[in-house]
């Protein structure tokens, strides 16, 4: 009896054992899928710009902002005006000029082709605008896109492969709104202007490649660690528009273009025309097109030969932007 007890209980042991050791084997073949499915997903890094969206999936965030929840893609700081620093004046910014070999190369994405411009000022802060901020802002695009406008078309020679590229039939400014609801926040996350620009978009009903949403902060604020992270302004892609990050530029003074060219003003045109070509040409960075090392248009010229435009809706200082046609730095497409 006792022997029949041993080999009972041996026999039990060694069944536990091979359940163990069946557990063990599926746990670690568990443990490999679900490593190579984080490593396919996983952000690629910020030095990477040429990626794609079919192989640079973002980080997804979710934003409690207007009474719900907003869920939104980052993928980082894309066609960054830097600050100018000490006593460098526009037009001698310490950066790569570009060479007579450089060009923008087309990576397969889209690019826009009925520019449709809104502008969202955030935060009630903008209530007050003694500046004279918000009339700048809108007379630039209602200006950009007319007739009078062959700056903007430097980027029509940027097609998709459907072969068109940026078209302009008239003011690319396709609304304004004042999103006066609460302040805005002091020091906003890159998720955060993400977050207001889809908002945007709600509010006005919109959304695809032809989209440009541009959040605009108040004077005060830090949005994304602004001026203190060495950019005046950059683009990204939320995944349902293209935006651009706008701080209150004036508040960096002369490092964002302020009294560059006509007055206090010019770095809102500078700075935003810059993002505004680079977000027509690759409005899901960096599919659009790039040069080989991640330089979009207005990269390549920026702080470069500043001047005036003259639009029917004023004059408005700007920089050149990359053209390949002309195989370099471009005010005017005629």
């Amino acid at each position: 009896m006792r022997n029949h007890r041993s080999r009972n209980t041996s026999s039990t042991r060694s069944s536990a054992n091979r359940i163990r050791h069946t557990l063990m084997v599926l746990a670690a073949a568990l443990t490999a899928v679900l490593g190579a499915a984080a490593s396919s997903t996983a952000t690629p890094a910020a030095s990477t710009p040429n990626a794609t969206p079919a192989n640079r999936s973002g980080q997804v965030r979710y934003v409690h902002t207007h009474g719900r929840t907003v869920r939104v893609v980052t993928h980082g700081r894309f066609g960054v005006v830097p600050t100018l620093r000490g006593t460098r004046t526009p037009g001698t910014a310490d950066r790569r000029r570009p060479s007579a070999g450089s060009t923008l190369q087309y990576n397969g994405g889209p690019v826009q082709h009925q520019l449709a411009v809104y502008l969202v000022f955030w935060g009630n802060q903008w209530d007050s605008d003694s500046n004279g901020v918000q009339a700048y802002e809108t007379n630039l695009f209602n200006g950009l896109g007319t007739s009078q406008d062959t700056w903007s078309t430097v980027t029509s020679q940027y097609t998709d492969s459907s072969g068109q590229g940026p078209t302009f039939n008239g003011p690319v400014l396709a609304g304004t709104w004042v999103d006066d609801s609460a302040a805005a926040p002091s020091s906003a996350a890159a998720s955060d202007i993400a977050a207001e620009a889809t908002v945007g978009a709600q509010h006005f009903g919109v959304s695809g490649n032809d989209v440009q949403i541009v959040v605009l902060s108040p004077s005060g604020t830090s949005p994304d660690g602004f001026p203190n992270s060495g950019f005046c302004a950059w683009h990204d892609y939320n995944g349902t528009v293209p935006y651009t990050n706008m701080p209150y530029v004036l508040d960096a003074g002369s490092s964002c273009g302020a009294n560059s060219v006509q007055n206090q003003l010019d770095g809102f045109s500078i700075v935003e025309g810059h993002e505004y070509a680079e977000t027509a040409t690759d409005p899901q960075p960096s599919s659009g097109w790039v040069a080989s090392d991640g330089s979009e248009n207005g990269d390549l010229c920026a702080w470069q030969n500043l001047g005036a435009i003259s639009l029917p809706t004023g004059s408005f200082a700007m920089q050149p932007t990359w053209s390949n046609a002309a195989g370099g730095c471009a005010m005017s497409s005629s």
